[in-house]
């Protein structure tokens, strides 16, 4: 098991993937991590459903420019705030992102290849129709979920000096 900044540092987009189907014990980790998420007053403001169905995962990928994505990943888990449980949007829109996160990190740790995506949010009210969601989920996000192909690629990040800076003296932040 590596350590948790070596994860995070290690965790790429995945969006190809073999044939080979997700283990259910390795889906029930993912979950886990996305339920340990922090949220605010602990309202727990997430909902998943998770699709492995060929039909399902087909007419997902219907709603997404994505599509080859959806259609390769042997998991879609559809990430949802659910607004009967909701408090402050602003913070509960936070507490499902880092739900994702925890889930993307889990799976980074388990081997496994994921992609967070969102451009599917222009159709999510297909996407609850295909899944049959109640009308109080608003979908946030799909994650793609496979076993990767090939090689991970490292993008590019800004240097932090571009990024992180020590308190404001004066007339000029300083860089750090």
């Amino acid at each position: 098991m590596q350590g948790t900044i070596q994860t995070i540092l290690s965790r790429r987009s995945i969006r190809s993937y073999t044939s080979e189907p997700v283990a259910r014990t390795d889906i029930t980790k993912i979950l886990e991590a996305g339920r340990w998420a922090p949220s605010g007053l602990n309202n727990q403001p997430w909902k998943f459903i998770v699709v492995q169905d060929r039909v399902s995962i087909e007419k997902l990928a219907g709603c997404t420019r994505y599509s080859s994505i959806v259609k390769g990943a042997s998991v879609i888990i559809a990430v949802f705030l659910d607004n009967s449980t909701m408090y402050d949007r602003t913070k509960d829109v936070q507490s499902i992102g880092a739900a994702i996160q925890n889930m993307l990190l889990a799976c980074c740790e388990l081997g496994l290849g994921a992609v967070w995506l969102g451009e599917i949010l222009n159709n999510k009210e297909q996407v609850n129709l295909i899944l049959e969601a109640p009308e109080s989920l608003e979908l946030m996000a799909a994650l793609a979920i496979g076993h990767p192909t090939g090689s991970k690629t490292t993008p590019s990040r800004k240097e932090l000096q571009e990024i992180a800076f020590e308190e404001h003296y004066g007339d000029q932040w300083r860089q750090r």
